[in-house]
């Protein structure tokens, strides 16, 4: 509880015993112990807003400390614990002390948890620990993906290279132990605090298990801090930092590469910022958090999340809800050591310094690919490059002239489509950093140099080029050549230009198909590791051979799952489902019927997952935090074990299943007359690929049931797709593209456009309906927690440029309008091109990259009128249909099954908040699963081409200009869905004969193909040689268009 007052009575601090009077059989051995509890009193002022002078209130607060907790380590005759249940530490000799016979356990201090927790996650190291609850609550407040990490490894952990050993980490709860607890004293600060309450911890550890036991075990307090260092040296605590205790080790050696950069250190950080130096600093202090905190709320600083561009890593753009366009931040300076998703901190510069957005096309792999890692600024261009002239640095501005300033760049963004409002980078809010894939930089490694012994400074550049790259040192830089590795940032000082970073991973040798795929799932934070025992715990015990009951009134059944007397069997009913080709986790079918009244009946049947997924279990819990399933070119990561995913969920033909079904009585024109829901019992008689249930439609010889359902399905999917349309619903377009995979050799052979049919239409309107229905049932019935998706309505400024390329190159009539859906929907059918078909697909591709995009949110989140889905046009929308791979349609299962009575509702979907935490996992984690399919598909695609490129004749493709800059071309390749820069010297010799028309989106050279001048522009279609190379300095194979 926070307590804000200008009057606090001195707390005062009780101790008092209480008997436990516990008869609880099973815990007669702690029977009668003595709890201790300290009480705090605090006078605060009331927020009874019926006063009008607040009122002193007193509050009361009650500690409760006992003394039964236990130590977890499995030799102690003074604890009795639950081993299965808890760690298990122990005195192995693989985790002896180099030259120290003793075994050892380590106490984390809470710095090495968040500066080292790779090291934490090794196999290699960190075997027996213990994490101090105090630890723990401060990690959860500095960093609560690491804190996420961290819990995932608490307990018995199994490890991966072997069956029997275990990584042993537990929780001791010292702020709830009598001989632990510590009180905070008179102007002691928190963190002074906590340091003094982990270093009883350690010295509590080593009379328990040492002095009262003579079990020989050496307890090590590992800290960074070299107050904290200093402490322990004069209570006679144990202690040692990183890289000492590294050092030690048996295997410290190859462990030494682990340990993050000295600059993490909590002496070096205060050293960092707290400097007023300014000799060798390259960039700008940032402000205290005091003054951006008072700058948040005078208006002179605001705060966002900041997006480097795609196409130059050198500058970036942040959304203000106050103004109309981003903010732009150009330059290394006024990025200020941001990365790409940090919460930022900015100031608007003066207005002389606002600026246009670059048109050059910059990129980290290229861009000072001479400068040396061990110099803080590179080279003396470089260097310049990051520098303001000294003019700029004079002006100073006032805050209440920075917020005019705000006033003038909102009245900028809106009239001047050239210069923008501009700022800088004065704080970093919350960091982005994770993991990260890369490779070393061959050209700053000394292979002279290079010697077990010592280590090298050298670059890596990551996977993701709007990232600068990082700096790492390393003992086996030239062992790691050629490779792909992951690497963790530890910090970015004010003198140094490139960020620290440590080496973590070594993935294996770029371009193997099992390298970079680990690469590819790493650097978009998949989870791919196999599931925990606990998570197959929770499946059916019968596994394979579990069934549906053949009578669902069976009374022996019943008693087994009382539920299923509100379960419809519907097994009688001609149900098929209709799936890619290959599908293995079929989560829908479908049936139809023409009713004795003419009406049709019409259901849809989706795999009930959560029969078998109950909330709250461990398989639930992995489920939720994987959020989706992931699907490569070559492999699928599954969101659920492979049982449920393939197997017990998945609508199999020819054998019963449980689902939960959705059926509508529609009329002759696709009305709805009525629907219900209901769990159900089904048995699909058939299990088609588009292209076969396409087949089998047309095939008129073809007039059993089924088919005829099937036929009656397509003629009102037909239908309710046009009423989609009539409403505004968008027809929008991306460059999709089908790998095919040799049978025998498992490499890619051939590239190809996805082709759809008339039945991947039928199968997408019938789960639109259900998804539909299915919002407004779970809102009606939840509507502050009811799982939904939205999809906002695009901001005018986002189609600026293309309306403006459309006008100026095409024709000047053709606009895309953004008064509604249905009239953006219009004005693209409007615009074609008679000599080219493929230019209105065109710009439907470069319109979806204009949207926003779709996210999942918590009704009571939003009012209703922005449930909208702007894309579909409807009011409100969910996804229900796809629970085997996706944890939102489980949550819309769960609260569907809630809002028909079937079974309560869990708790955790009721409320608002944890909705909203879930909502967010699930959001990024299906973002990172699109991304990461899209680069599975774009290694593929470049292991075709390389294949293709042994043959002598290149290859020839049509291409479209999609944007032009300074220095290059953006060209489209719709066949093998590609895009890739065509740099300036590739095109023509004489670079000072360029002429850039950027308000013309033109540029002008003289070709090197025939040495004549020529002129391209954004939508010309041209001819371009495809060829697949890899790059010299990323090691990673691209496809190189040259323009004919």
């Amino acid at each position: 509880m926070s307590i804000n007052l200008e009057t606090t009575v001195p707390v005062i601090g009780k101790k008092r015993v209480i008997n436990n009077v516990d008869t609880n059989e099973d815990d007669l051995n702690i029977k009668q112990q003595k709890l201790t509890v300290t009480t705090k009193y605090f006078i605060k002022n009331s927020n009874n807003n019926s006063t009008i002078t607040p009122q002193p209130v007193k509050i009361l607060r009650e500690h409760y400390l006992r003394n039964d907790i236990p130590c977890y380590f499995n030799d102690c005759s003074k604890c009795t614990y639950d081993a299965n249940n808890h760690a298990n530490l122990n005195n192995s000799d693989e985790i002896l002390i180099k030259n120290k016979k003793a075994p050892h356990l380590v106490i984390l201090d809470t710095n090495i948890i968040i500066n080292c927790i790779d090291l934490i996650e090794s196999e290699k190291c960190f075997n027996n620990v213990i994490i101090p609850q105090t630890a723990i609550d401060e990690l959860k407040n500095l960093s609560f993906p690491i804190y996420k990490r961290l819990k995932s490894l608490i307990g018995s952990t199994e490890l991966s290279d072997s069956n029997t050993k275990t990584k042993n980490i537990a929780v001791f709860y010292n702020e709830f132990m009598n001989k632990t607890f510590v009180d905070r004293l008179t102007n002691e600060t928190i963190n002074d605090r906590n340091d003094r309450a982990i270093r009883k911890l350690a010295k509590y550890y080593d009379y328990h298990l040492n002095k009262k036991q003579n079990l020989n075990i050496n307890v090590i307090l590992l800290t960074n801090d070299k107050l904290n260092l200093a402490k322990c040296k004069e209570t006679e605590v144990n202690a040692m930092n990183i890289s000492n205790y590294i050092k030690q080790l048996p295997n410290g050696e190859e462990l030494i590469d682990l340990i993050p950069q000295d600059d993490v250190t909590a002496d070096n950080k205060q050293k960092d910022s707290g400097s007023n130096s300014e000799d060798g600093n390259i960039y700008d202090e940032y402000h205290s958090g005091s003054r951006i905190s008072a700058g948040l709320k005078n208006g002179s600083i605001y705060q966002g999340i900041i997006q480097i561009s795609e196409h130059n890593f050198l500058q970036g753009f942040v959304n203000v809800p106050s103004f109309p366009k981003p903010i732009l931040i150009k330059g290394l300076q006024n990025l200020n050591r941001s990365f790409n998703s940090d919460i930022v901190a900015i100031e608007l510069l003066p207005k002389e310094q606002w600026q246009q957005e670059s048109s050059y096309q910059v990129d980290s792999e290229h861009y000072d690919v001479n400068a040396n890692p061990d110099d803080g600024a590179g080279d003396d261009d470089a260097t310049n490059d990051l520098a303001y002239s000294e003019d700029q640095q004079k002006i100073v501005i006032s805050d209440k002239q920075r917020r005019l300033l705000a006033q003038e760049a909102i009245n900028q963004s809106k009239n001047n489509k050239n210069c923008v409002p501009t700022g800088k980078v004065v704080g970093i809010i919350r960091r982005s950093w994770r993991q990260y894939v890369g490779q070393i930089v061959e050209t700053s490694v000394n292979e002279e140099a290079n010697t077990s012994s010592s280590s090298q400074s050298c670059f890596v550049l990551l996977m993701d080029l709007k990232l600068p790259r990082v700096v790492i040192k390393t003992r086996r830089a030239v062992e790691l050549l050629n490779k792909r590795i992951l690497i963790a940032v530890d910090s970015w000082p004010r003198d140094r230009r490139y960020p620290l970073g440590h080496l973590i991973k070594d993935l294996g040798v770029v371009e193997s198909k099992e390298a970079e795929t680990e690469a590819l799932l790493l650097e978009h934070d998949v989870e791919y590791r196999p599931f925990s025992k606990k998570v197959v715990q929770c499946l059916p015990e019968e596994g394979e051979n579990w069934k549906c009951p053949v009578d669902l009134k069976d009374p022996a059944e019943l008693a087994k799952d009382p539920l299923l007397a509100n379960r419809v069997d519907l097994r009688d009913k001609l149900v098929c489902s209709i799936d890619p080709p290959g599908c293995v986790d079929i989560d829908d079918a479908l049936h139809c019927k023409i009713l004795p009244n003419g009406n049709y009946e019409v259901g849809v049947h989706i795999a009930d997952v959560t029969h078998f997924v109950k909330p709250n279990t461990p398989l639930d819990v992995e489920g939720a935090a994987r959020g989706t399933s992931v699907y490569l070119v070559d492999k699928r990561i599954d969101m659920l074990p492979m049982l449920l995913g393939t197997n017990l969920c998945s609508l199999k033909p020819y054998v019963d299943r449980y689902s939960f079904s959705v059926i509508w009585e529609l009329d002759s024109k696709a009305n709805i007359v009525n629907v219900n829901c209901m769990k159900s019992c089904i048995k699909s008689r058939e299990a088609f690929a588009y292209e076969e249930a396409q087949m089998r439609i047309d095939d008129k010889s073809q007039n059993d049931e089924l088919t005829i359902g099937m036929r009656n399905l397509l003629k009102l999917s037909k239908l309710l797709k046009q009423k989609r349309l009539d409403a505004g619903a968008l027809n929008l377009a991306s460059p999709e593209v089908k790998v095919h995979m040799d049978s025998e050799t498992a490499d890619a052979n051939d590239v190809e456009i996805k082709k759809t049919f008339e039945t991947n239409s039928l199968v997408e309107e019938f789960m639109l309906l259900a998804n539909i229905s299915v919002a407004r049932k779970i809102q009606d019935a939840y509507p502050q927690t009811a799982m939904l998706r939205r999809h906002a309505a695009p901001p005018r400024t986002n189609f600026e440029i293309l309306n403006d390329m459309l006008a100026k190159l095409k024709n000047p009539d053709f606009q895309i309008s953004l008064d509604s859906s249905k009239a953006l929907a219009n004005s693209l059918d409007n615009i074609e091109d008679p000599e080219d078909p493929f230019f209105n697909t065109l710009v439907r591709i470069l319109s979806t990259r204009c949207m926003m995009a779709a996210e999942y949110f918590p009704s009571g989140a939003h009012p209703y009128a922005d449930y909208r889905h702007y894309g579909l046009a409807v009011d409100i929308y969910t996804h229900f249909t796809s629970p085997i791979r996706r944890y939102c349609d489980i949550v819309a299962h769960r609260q569907l099954a809630g809002a028909i009575g079937y079974e309560m509702l869990d708790l955790s979907h009721r409320d608002k908040n944890k909705m909203d935490l879930i909502c967010k996992n699930i959001n990024k984690r299906h973002r990172n699963a699109q991304f990461a399919g899209r680069a599975s598909i774009e290694y593929y695609v470049g292991q075709v081409m390389k294949n293709s490129d042994k043959s002598s004749t290149p290859k020839v493709e049509t291409g479209y200009i999609i944007k032009i800059f300074h220095n290059g071309i953006q060209v489209l390749v719709p066949k093998f869905g590609v895009e890739g820069l065509i740099r300036l010297e590739n095109m023509c010799n004489d670079l000072n004969g360029v002429e850039f028309e950027e308000q013309e989106y033109k540029l002008t050279f003289k070709s090197n193909v025939d040495g004549k001048n020529r002129s391209v522009k954004v939508f010309d279609k041209v001819d371009v040689e495809v060829n697949s190379v890899l790059d010299p300095v990323t090691n990673k194979r691209k496809a190189q268009l040259l323009l004919k």
